[in-house]
């Protein structure tokens, strides 16, 4: 899947145009909101899910004529640019002997997963299942002749677990057509009509995955390339939905679709994506393959943490595993899918079937998740006093750790709710604290304090907006945090910040921008204007100096507009930057 090359296709593809979303509207079948809703409620209510990347090059493991090759394990052949004929060799050398389907799936199910999402066929073209489309496939090319998909459906099926299928429909590096990334092709092998590929390799072998297996949950689509037009694209939709039309898909199709979710790669978005149903897939160590000399993994705490975050935003959290060519997940993958499992089995209720945090702004000592009535504060940071402060007016009727019947101390402190935690964690990752409440939680943006040094680092995702400020959803994103799109001076993001005394700060805004974007900027602080002028620039960020600014002690209200240059539609502010350069 998925080098720095692909992560910008990836980018590109989980923010569409208008265009693009106009022409999804026009050529999917009707559905309506409560449909929708049906379908989707399984996969909502999840959270958890198992992606596994398994294919030929578990064999060279990331090792070439002897050499390791730098990137991720599964794109070994374009990133050593491997000839077609000489990687073709590999399957007789992928002998899965100690693959296991009941294993896997046990694995899976004990790990607190719902669902799985195996690769079915990466970019080199091979296929993971007895496809009759060639005999480029695990069952016809390798000593292993025997079909893991299959087996692993009937493991699904037996113990519950949702199974889906990866499928690069649009690169395959092995056979004439497919499409090439970054610099083309490399091997005159690869040679070859596109469009017929599509008809002679990719929709037959997607028939398969869907008639072959019984219900399929997820078809997660990748790597669209500007080869896959609306009407190429158009035919995957009428066999999703002519097969299996309780599918579940991504937007990673191309031709203008934006499938049922977006598809974050490897960071959880600052806000999620509001409006739309998303699932962030990431790596425990550096690769999706498996690479022999990738031990770089992270911890089970960062692994909980980053499900905790993505359910917070109300997204669902993809965790990959990458087995060797013998058909064994790593050792060190498995252990920590044990971990976890072990913190879910006591934490589970605050994750499953949970929504997004009720509150505008992260919580520094962890993430909240809501149901009716409760609200989930996962513990990962405890304070130093041991007490924790929410932004909240509602009056809260019991607050408790999860699993325990001693109520927590209740208080109030600067508007808001404070909860006194018991003097030591009673869990070793992150205690939870269910706070119940009646009807609906009232919450309100408290006003930010300084970072380190003093710095007041003030992002836009959580600004609160003014006049038709929108986060820019149509618009490329960043890992880091979204931007506000500000397509007018009335158009504002707004801020409250809270300074302990008067001092004096140079003021920057970052803006995300194209080719050729400019405008005015304009940013008030108190009753002071700073402006500035972000000149024509290429891709990426510009950073406007816009002079300084006196802060009074106490709270001061801040609010950035533009006034985009003719012919601009609007100006995407990334943050704003306030570094102390004097104090009293």
């Amino acid at each position: 899947m998925h080098r720095s090359v692909l992560t910008k296709l990836a980018v590109m593809t989980l923010s569409l145009s208008s265009a693009a979303a106009l022409a999804d509207a026009t050529t999917q079948p009707i559905e309506t909101p409560a449909q929708r809703d049906a379908r989707m409620a399984w996969w909502r209510e999840a959270r958890f899910g198992m992606f596994i990347h398994w294919g030929v090059y578990s064999v060279p493991a990331g090792q070439y004529e002897g050499k390791p090759i730098k990137g991720i394990g599964e794109w070994i052949m374009l990133n050593a640019k491997i000839p077609v004929a000489t990687y073709a060799e590999y399957p007789k050398q992928f002998d899965a002997a100690k693959f296991n389907a009941d294993e896997w799936v046990t694995l899976a199910k004990n790990a607190g997963m719902i669902y799985i999402v195996i690769s079915s066929k990466h970019p080199d073209g091979f296929a993971m299942f007895h496809t009759a489309v060639d005999g480029y496939n695990i069952f016809d090319a390798t000593p292993f002749h025997r079909d893991p998909l299959a087996e692993l459906a009937t493991a699904c099926q037996k113990q519950g677990i949702k199974l889906g299928f990866y499928y690069s429909q649009d690169q395959d590096w092995h056979h004439p057509g497919g499409a090439a990334a970054r610099n083309g092709h490399w091997d005159k092998a690869q040679d070859g009509d596109f469009a017929a590929y599509v008809k002679n390799v990719a929709l037959p072998q997607v028939k398969e995955l869907l008639t072959k297996y019984g219900p399929v949950a997820v078809l997660w689509f990748d790597t669209p390339t500007k080869d896959m037009t609306p009407e190429l694209a158009k035919q995957f939709v009428d066999v999703l939905h002519e097969y299996q039309p309780q599918i579940i898909w991504n937007n990673r199709l191309g031709g203008g679709y934006k499938g049922d979710t977006e598809t974050p790669e490897q960071f959880i978005p600052p806000t999620g994506f509001p409006g739309r149903d998303w699932e962030s897939c990431m790596t425990m160590n550096n690769t999706w393959g498996y690479k022999s000399d990738d031990r770089n993994y992270k911890s089970t705490t960062d692994l909980i943490k980053h499900l905790c975050d993505a359910a917070s935003k109300g997204g669902n959290y993809l965790l990959n595993v990458g087995p060797t060519s013998h058909g064994e997940i790593p050792d060190p993958q498995q252990q920590r899918l044990v971990e976890v499992g072990q913190w879910l089995k006591r934490n589970g209720e605050a994750i499953y079937g949970s929504a997004a945090s009720p509150f505008s702004r992260p919580l520094p000592f962890g993430y909240a998740t809501n149901k009716p009535g409760r609200v989930y504060l996962s513990v990962f940071n405890r304070p130093a006093d041991g007490v924790l402060w929410l932004p909240t007016t509602s009056a809260i009727r019991r607050a408790a750790l999860l699993g325990q019947s001693e109520p927590l101390t209740i208080g109030h402190r600067d508007g808001g709710v404070t909860i006194e935690l018991p003097k030591a964690a009673s869990d070793a990752i992150a205690d939870v604290v269910v706070v119940e409440f009646d009807g609906t939680l009232q919450t309100f943006s408290p006003p930010v304090e300084p970072a380190a040094k003093g710095k007041y680092e003030l992002g836009a995702a959580y600004a609160d907006f003014g006049g038709n400020a929108h986060i820019a959803m149509g618009r490329p994103t960043d890992r880091k945090g979204v931007s506000v799109l500000l397509s007018a001076p009335a158009d504002q993001a707004k801020w409250a910040i809270k300074a302990a005394n008067a001092g004096t700060y140079r003021a920057t805004a970052d803006f995300v921008t194209e080719t050729g974007e400019a405008g005015q900027v304009m940013l008030t602080a108190g009753t002071e204007t700073l402006t500035g002028e972000l000149k024509p620039v290429p891709s990426g960020h510009a950073y406007v100096d816009l002079g300084t600014v006196k802060l009074a002690a106490g709270i001061t209200e801040l609010s950035c507009a533009a006034t985009p240059a003719a012919g601009v539609k609007g100006l995407r502010l990334f943050a704003v930057a306030l570094e102390p350069i004097a104090t009293p």
